[in-house]
């Protein structure tokens, strides 16, 4: 089985493909609980950095600054990840605004002493940092999954998919969806096999157009990667957990 995942605002997206079969989609509150409805030699590429530095430099990992120059306009999409101590700062759940701005201050601290130039963290990296986590804890504790769960990101996917060209247009234009950039997209996915009705369908419930096409794209990367289509050997962490952005 091929599974793409993007986060979402109630979990996790994910379009499931078994040989034969046609593609279905769903959420799940938890990575572990969509670890839990698959097979266990299902290949698994998702939209989260996995592999975390322990100090962060120009251009946040490796990957990262490989992947921008494929991006032309869209290289905005591929944030820096700061250091692990940044991620596991604050580890709470907020229950106002002013305790989520707080924390976020608390981690900017963290990430301008573990980074070189000194930088903080952006409000939109903040905001997944929980996900981030979700999945790191997984791979430190289950060293078995490091070969099932592969980091890949939307945009970078699109490209690739797309003869190494960048994608013309936005998904979203002042965080409002942009159908010509979802029209685009949508219909380099039918290029390569999905029905048109199929990603036409409404996401289910909490989740967005967007995240689904980026799941969807995340399917066909984990194909690529089923099938032997890798990258160079990637670097590790210093839990050894691999650090590449698969496409």
């Amino acid at each position: 089985m091929l599974v793409g995942v993007d986060g979402c605002k109630a979990g996790w997206i994910a379009v499931r493909c078994a040989f034969g079969m046609a593609p279905s989609v769903g959420v799940f509150a938890t990575f572990t609980a969509l670890l839990a409805s698959l097979p266990e030699d299902a290949v698994i590429a998702v939209d989260m950095p996995i592999g975390l530095p322990d100090f962060s430099g120009k251009g946040g990992r490796g990957p990262e600054a490989l992947v921008r120059p494929l991006l032309g306009a869209r290289q905005s999409s591929v944030f820096s990840i700061p250091s692990r101590a940044t991620l596991y700062a604050e580890t709470n759940d907020f229950t106002t605004i002013e305790a989520w701005y707080a924390a976020h201050i608390r981690a900017s601290e963290v990430a301008l002493t573990t980074s070189d130039p000194p930088r903080g963290v952006s409000i939109q990296a903040f905001g997944i940092f929980a996900k981030i986590r979700e999945i790191d804890a997984l791979l430190i504790a289950r060293p078995d999954l490091r070969g099932r769960v592969f980091e890949s990101h939307p945009e970078v996917a699109f490209c690739r998919l797309n003869g190494d060209q960048a994608m013309q247009v936005p998904k979203k234009i002042k965080g409002g969806i942009n159908p010509a950039g979802m029209a685009e997209r949508k219909a380099l996915l039918c290029r390569h096999g999905y029905d048109t009705a199929f990603l036409d369908q409404p996401p289910p419930r909490g989740a967005a157009a967007d995240d689904f096409l980026d799941a969807a794209a995340m399917t066909l990367i984990a194909g690529r990667i089923a099938s032997g289509e890798l990258p160079d050997p990637p670097g590790r962490d210093s839990f050894g957990i691999p650090v590449a952005i698969w496409a």
